[in-house]
């Protein structure tokens, strides 16, 4: 039993070391956050030896007089609205292909599994053309409205797992009591959902929230941008960059999805595991 006891008391440690080590970047962005900015790179501590807002106060002011209250508000609206899109579209597909029948459905299904696959590069430049074409550059359009049309196989997928372990005696009970397609997946369907669409919703507004690639590759009016583009114009390779204030409103980008993740993270975990069995 001691032999034991010393074997987990290890273990733990082990494990808890490890976890410092991973987190120590973070510890170190939000603790230099507060460094004046001669004080960054020469105080090594995660203590700082000298405590000062003024990096907050100065990147708040954001750039080409644009705040970076507008840049929180502009990831805000592309995040929410890609969350909403992915719940809505992905858990219809999801049920078509869990419960419908229809033709070449397994056709349909193995090609969406195919899109998984690809890497979003390989698909970047037909994409831009055809939102070029539209004259959607520029816009939010591209970020946005691909949600609200099931563009990601992924979500679709973890639906369809879930939908699958639901029992179709529940359907077949609805159909008797004169519940129609729409009213299965609305008042049956959707409500039992629950677990997997918190998941897809955390990790829809996690990924659209980082998402730097596609915004730099779609946006360049600094009224448009979010705040990765934001965040990415602080710092000047050609120039001396403001240190602080890119390391404050990096700390502040991280809040959002940090808070989220610990408020629902019950219900992600549930999600997850419960897919998993199914």
């Amino acid at each position: 039993m001691r032999s034991k006891s010393v074997a987990a008391a290890v273990k733990h440690a082990v494990i808890i070391i490890a976890g410092i080590l991973m987190l120590y970047p973070v510890l170190w962005l939000v603790s230099s956050s507060f460094k004046p900015n001669h004080m960054i790179f020469t105080d090594t501590g995660l203590w700082p030896k000298a405590f000062t807002l003024d990096n907050y106060a100065n990147g708040w002011k954001g750039l080409q007089h644009v705040s970076f209250g507008r840049f929180f508000a502009n990831s805000w609206l592309i995040s929410i609205m890609s969350v909403l899109g992915n719940l809505a579209t992905c858990s219809l597909a999801a049920f078509a292909f869990a419960r419908l029948n229809f033709k070449l459905r397994k056709l349909w299904f193995s090609l969406m599994l195919v899109t998984i696959m690809l890497p979003y590069h390989v698909t970047l430049i037909p994409q831009y053309i055809i939102y070029d074409k539209l004259q959607w550059i520029n816009t939010y359009y591209p970020l946005i409205l691909p949600k609200w049309l099931a563009h990601d196989s992924f979500f679709i997928l973890l639906m369809v797992q879930f939908i699958r372990g639901i029992p179709r005696e529940l359907d077949e009970s609805a159909t008797i009591d004169g519940c129609g397609q729409r009213q299965i997946y609305g008042r049956i369907i959707l409500p039992l959902l629950v677990p997997a669409l918190i998941t897809a919703a955390i990790f829809t507004f996690i990924w659209s929230w980082d998402d730097f690639f596609s915004q730099m590759i779609y946006l360049s009016d600094i009224k448009l941008f979010t705040v990765q583009l934001g965040i990415r114009s602080l710092f000047d390779p050609s120039g001396q960059s403001d240190w602080g204030a890119l390391l404050a409103m990096s700390t502040l980008s991280l809040v959002p999805i940090t808070l989220i993740f610990l408020i629902f993270q019950r219900y992600f975990l549930d999600g997850i595991a419960t897919t998993g069995l199914k």
